[in-house]
């Protein structure tokens, strides 16, 4: 190789190294140093407020009442532990005495800590959102199929969007205490509460945004289907959910987002088990530890509904033919 092309590739192969380590700097120190920044100016503006519970915690405040928190679920899995061992120990003296006795078995009477509030969220708003989006694609492919459901449907659809979750809640209360009446119930009442009303105020985002995609197929692929005669089911499958992905998934994102805020709302407004009923829980208590412990929530439900997104992301990066149409 000439020795000018040799020092010429050399030197364009170190620019692009230098450029990628660049970009993989910037990616990392730029957000810590937003971050840093933010604490920074909590910390300080922390000081300067003033509240009937006293001075509005900083980031150090906050970090000890997580770690009271964490403190708090430790002591009580080790209460339930230690409640089990004892009914396993009574269950053995009683065999031992009787072989043939019925045992009892009991579940411990376990306050639900702030992790356990956590996990009951985090499964009611994934069943509110799946409910609204097996409802909401399939009804969004054929409202962008067909220009007369589309007539049809959008009156509806602009009508009930703008619809506060805070004015829904009281008629769906009062329609599952009506309609859900069993003896036996399989979930509880503020259970179903929550998950009808997660998915009436989430279901909007994505079923407008599959009919968009859905309307928007390119002509060429939709003369393709025509020549080949495809049916109606073989023609959505191959032509029309592969080409409006991109904005069902949109969609899926902003309809994720709008379920996890409204769950936060209506179990503070219902009292119903989860993040939100600890917040009002903690509001209402009043003690000095109450502004720090709804500052640990009001953190962990960004994290959380942070992380929810970028698994939507993650599961898009993994479906979508067009790699370029994912967003940051």
């Amino acid at each position: 190789m000439n020795p000018a092309t040799l020092v010429k590739s050399k030197w364009l192969s170190w620019d692009f190294d230098r450029a990628r380590l660049t970009n993989i700097i910037s990616a990392i120190t730029l957000p810590l140093l937003g971050l840093a920044l933010f604490i920074g100016v909590w910390h300080l503006g922390a000081k300067q407020v003033d509240t009937s519970l006293g001075t509005f915690p900083g980031p150090t405040e906050v970090y000890a009442q997580w770690n009271n928190l964490l403190d708090e679920h430790e002591a009580e899995n080790q209460r339930a532990a230690a409640f089990y061992e004892r009914q396993e120990k009574r269950h053995e003296a009683q065999l031992e005495r009787d072989p043939n006795a019925e045992l009892t078995f009991r579940e411990p009477n376990r306050r639900p800590t702030f992790f356990d509030q956590i996990w009951t969220s985090l499964i009611t708003v994934m069943t509110g959102f799946s409910l609204a989006t097996l409802i909401a694609i399939p009804l969004g492919i054929v409202i962008g199929l067909s220009n007369a459901t589309y007539r049809a449907i959008n009156p509806i659809i602009q009508i009930f969007k703008p619809v506060s979750p805070l004015a829904w809640l009281p008629l769906v209360t009062m329609v599952v205490s009506a309609v859900y009446v069993t003896d036996d119930p399989m979930f509880e009442k503020s259970f179903i509460t929550s998950v009808v009303t997660v998915a009436l105020c989430s279901i909007w985002p994505t079923m407008i945004n599959t009919a968009v995609g859905t309307a928007s197929v390119n002509t060429d692929l939709l003369n393709v289907s025509r020549v080949l005669s495809l049916n109606w089911f073989t023609h959505v499958k191959t032509i029309v959910l592969p080409s409006a992905i991109p904005m069902m998934f949109t969609g899926l994102r902003l309809s994720l987002g709008i379920a996890w805020m409204v769950l936060i709302a209506a179990e503070m407004l219902a009292q119903n088990p989860g993040l939100g009923k600890f917040v009002w829980d903690e509001f209402q208590n009043g003690s000095s530890n109450s502004l720090g412990r709804i500052c640990v929530a009001v953190l962990m439900i960004g994290f959380i509904g942070f992380l929810l997104d970028r698994c939507l992301l993650l599961l898009q990066s993994r479906v979508n033919w067009d790699k370029n149409a994912i967003t940051r």
